[in-house]
Formats: structure tokens, C-alpha cells, sequence
């Protein structure tokens, strides 16, 4: 399988759940690890701090935990995270720490990102771990869902 096509299907995971967060009035942001060799989901998540009660439950960083309880295993180097929006600094932070090996985004955060936009997290000298980045994947359809919820939520 093409890897556009690998990351197309799974930022589609990604956007289910980011569409089951918006459900549970959470912002609508959803997360996926898979391993790239085999296409197998390890986990996924989705934003839930108002839920939780937890303001580092974002959606990449539920995925990393329970991707690294399921593998006993808190470096997940060989796998690919699959975002809907370009992560905070929190989470790339968190990326960077679980060493994973590539991440997958889909619409860019200018007020919040910290990948390609604010802080650049990954092309700081204090960063330990980059991981290879690819953004803008399935970005038009992940904004558009942001962007109605604020709206709703205007209203």
C-alpha cells in the first residue's frame, strides 16, 4: 500500500474520532499510532480534558498512552502518529519524548501549533528526538470540522 494512501486511511480514523470528541462537546481533535510495517492501529484518541478533568488529555497524548500500555513500551520509535491538527507544544513534546518515528498531520494550528508554526518544537537544539513530519494530510476536511464546531458553538 502507497504511503499516501496508508496515511489518507488512517487520518480517517483520526477524524472519526475526533468527530466522537465534538459528540462529547470536547474540541474535535483525534489521534492514531499505527505501525507503518504492518498498517495495524495500536491505538487511538481523542481530545478529552473537559471530560477527564485532565488539561494534558489531548488527543496525541491519550493515543501515546495507550499505545505504550498496550506495548509495554514508552518509546514507540518505529510508529507513525496521525493527527487531525498540527500538535501544541505539549504534545510535541510528548512526541519527542515517546520518540515517535514520523508524524502525520492534517490542518495546520497557527495560534496553537508548535510543529510548523510558533516555536518549531522539532528545529529546536533542545529537542532530543525529531521525528519525520508530513503535514497538510486530509487539512482541508480537518479544518472544516474545527471550524463548524467554533461556530456552533458561537451560536
Amino acid at each position: 500500500m502507497r504511503i499516501v494512501d496508508h496515511d489518507h486511511r488512517t487520518m480517517r480514523i483520526a477524524l472519526d474520532a475526533a468527530q466522537a470528541a465534538a459528540k462529547a462537546g470536547e474540541t474535535p481533535v483525534g489521534a492514531v499510532v499505527v505501525d507503518p510495517a504492518s498498517g495495524e492501529v495500536i491505538a487511538v484518541g481523542a481530545n478529552q480534558p473537559i471530560g477527564s478533568h485532565d488539561p494534558t488529555a489531548h488527543a496525541e497524548i491519550v493515543a501515546i498512552r495507550a499505545a505504550a500500555q498496550k506495548l509495554g513500551n514508552y518509546r514507540l520509535s518505529d510508529l507513525t502518529l496521525v493527527v487531525t491538527l498540527e500538535p501544541c507544544a505539549m504534545c510535541a513534546g510528548a512526541i519527542s519524548h515517546a520518540r515517535i518515528g514520523r508524524l502525520v498531520f492534517g490542518a495546520e494550528d497557527e495560534k496553537g501549533g508548535a510543529v510548523v508554526n510558533g516555536p518549531r518544537f522539532f528545529d529546536q537544539p533542545t529537542c532530543h528526538w525529531r521525528p519525520t513530519v508530513e503535514g497538510g494530510v486530509l487539512g482541508e476536511e480537518s479544518s472544516a470540522m474545527l471550524k463548524a464546531f467554533f461556530r456552533a458553538r458561537r451560536m
